[in-house]
């Protein structure tokens, strides 16, 4: 009962304030914890009563003992779900959609720029039930994940919060979106690093995103420790797909993709020949034009806002020819060129129904149609610019059907991945149980250190203070501290773990019950109160 009591006055004035009225034993429909809501209720069941300096003084003395027995029973079911609320285990939680489950329509209003990450992880750290967070928004998926202290709570508030920002009804984002769960959440993270969620299986420019993530979070500070732990194993599982496997031999990327698509539609004679125009000499810009060079290409356009990112990739790739223009002369370079690579970080089009329009038709050598390949989210083409007639428009969706060959010889290659991501999640799900011994060394140590004190100055209490120096009262209370030190070590041993041994750390799980059994340490109830303490200074701060 003090347990609770105690959690209660940590949410006072934070979540208590947000909590509808708490239903018994009932999962609350709001956002803030059972022992806010509990709290609610304690403050409703007074005010449906209405206040008492507002009743004459003999009214409040008659229903005094039927107010009192509704108060024991409101605090009684308040324990009963704070207990429940306890038991829960901090969940990780990915909450996202791709280019398997939404639209480019949907990704582009969820898409979060990189300088705003901070900002948004800044955001979900403040919902109530959200600890840690991390955002990953790439061209083909918009994912945050969280290390959540209730999973349907979190959930919730994560789905509000995306709602929010993009403006998106969260009736239509949950048609979408996918949710996953600690180790399915850890492997899925995995398998993003790995290149096996990818549109193009196997391609490395999703492992270079995963590393930005943890890049932006140590200098923003953003990264908790479980997410960070666990963006960092993903990293390491992505290498060793790619290290020990043969799964990038031939997979391409989404840019080289996007010039796969193009040659595919253009005539065969002519594909080499075609006038390229890349706007864009960013990161996918620089491959575009990379993999433009691999396929016999002599000559593109680029059209950047500065002239030096365009010199250094000039200067980086020698067998093919690079124009610079500005983005003044985008239009009328458009003009020149068969076919469109668009890449910008643009939040408008830059190309929409009446520039189209404005352009001169191209050579019948090459279809008699100009196409626009958007590898960029949100599209840098407005939709709009596909219904003219003798003009293509392609987006990262379209993509797809150029990864469709050999599925069978990508499927064994996942397969393969599949041995490593295991082994990699194993090593992970290992160190996070090992987390759970570290609060019962900690209480434990609380413990005998409360007992040494108290002992200690029943002694010196019974010496007497004229009878001891100051030397003498160091020489005991050193006495006392390595007597408890020498008593800890065993148990304290059987505690420590690094997780990198499952049959080790099984062990040390046992040693942590057996030991929390022995001396009522009650580690779910403490851990809990704990962190919600921590998060409502956060919020407060």
């Amino acid at each position: 009962m003090a347990a609770a009591s105690g959690l209660a006055i940590a949410f006072s004035g934070t979540a208590a304030t947000k909590a509808e009225p708490f239903h018994g034993n009932r999962t609350s429909k709001s956002t803030a914890s059972p022992i806010a809501a509990g709290t609610s209720l304690l403050r409703s069941m007074v005010g449906r009563r209405g206040s008492v300096r507002s009743r004459p003084r003999c009214e409040a003395l008659v229903d005094h003992e039927e107010k009192a027995a509704a108060t024991v029973s409101a605090l009684e079911q308040l324990k009963l779900s704070a207990d429940r609320y306890m038991k829960e285990r901090s969940s990780i939680a990915v909450i996202g959609l791709s280019v398997h489950t939404a639209p480019v329509e949907m990704r582009e209003k969820l898409a979060i720029p990189e300088a705003q990450w901070p900002h948004a992880v800044g955001e979900l750290c403040k919902l109530n039930h959200i600890e840690e967070a991390a955002v990953l928004s790439t061209c083909n998926r918009m994912e945050i994940y969280v290390v959540a202290l209730s999973w349907h709570r979190g959930i919730r508030e994560v789905t509000e919060w995306m709602s929010k920002t993009s403006g998106i009804p969260v009736s239509e984002l949950r048609e979408h979106i996918f949710m996953l769960r600690d180790s399915d959440a850890t492997r899925h993270l995995f398998e993003v690093s790995a290149g096996l969620d990818s549109l193009v299986l196997g391609e490395g420019q999703i492992l270079a995103q995963v590393k930005q993530v943890v890049r932006v979070g140590q200098v923003s500070g953003g990264l908790g420790k479980n997410i960070d732990r666990m963006f960092k194993d993903a990293i390491t599982a992505g290498k060793r797909v790619r290290s020990e496997t043969n799964i990038a031999s031939g997979a391409v990327s989404v840019s080289s993709a996007a010039v796969e698509l193009a040659l595919m539609k253009l005539p065969k004679p002519h594909g080499e020949s075609a006038r390229m125009l890349v706007v864009g000499a960013g990161k996918m810009g620089k491959l575009v034009i990379k993999h433009l060079a691999a396929k016999g290409c002599k000559k593109v356009v680029v059209v950047n806002r500065s002239v030096e990112r365009v010199a250094a990739i000039r200067e980086e790739l020698k067998d093919i020819e690079i124009i610079y223009r500005p983005f003044t002369e985008m239009h009328s370079s458009a003009a020149e060129s068969d076919v469109v690579f668009t890449s910008t970080a643009s939040d408008v089009p830059l190309f929409l129904k009446e520039d189209a329009e404005a352009l001169p038709p191209v050579s019948e050598d090459v279809g008699g149609v100009r196409l626009f390949v958007d590898i960029s989210v949100p599209r840098n083409v407005g939709s709009c610019v596909s219904k003219l007639e003798h003009t293509r428009v392609y987006n990262v969706d379209d993509l797809k059907e150029v990864v469709e060959a050999n599925k069978e010889d990508r499927l064994r290659k996942a397969m393969e991945a599949q041995v490593l991501i295991i082994q990699e999640l194993n090593k992970f799900e290992a160190w996070r149980d090992s987390l759970e011994t570290v609060p019962t060394i900690k209480k434990l140590r609380s413990y005998a250190d409360r007992i040494r004190s108290l002992e200690l100055e029943k002694c010196l209490q019974k010496v007497g203070e004229e009878a001891l120096t100051k030397k003498m009262r160091k020489a005991i209370d050193d006495l006392s501290t390595g007597i408890v030190n020498k008593l800890l070590h065993g148990p304290l041993q059987h505690l420590r773990c690094d997780g990198s041994d499952c049959r080790t750390l099984d062990e040390t799980l046992e040693n942590m019950h057996a030991l929390n059994r022995m001396f009522s340490l009650d580690m779910e109830k403490a851990v809990l109160e704990q962190k919600i303490k921590a998060k409502v200074e956060k919020i407060q701060t």
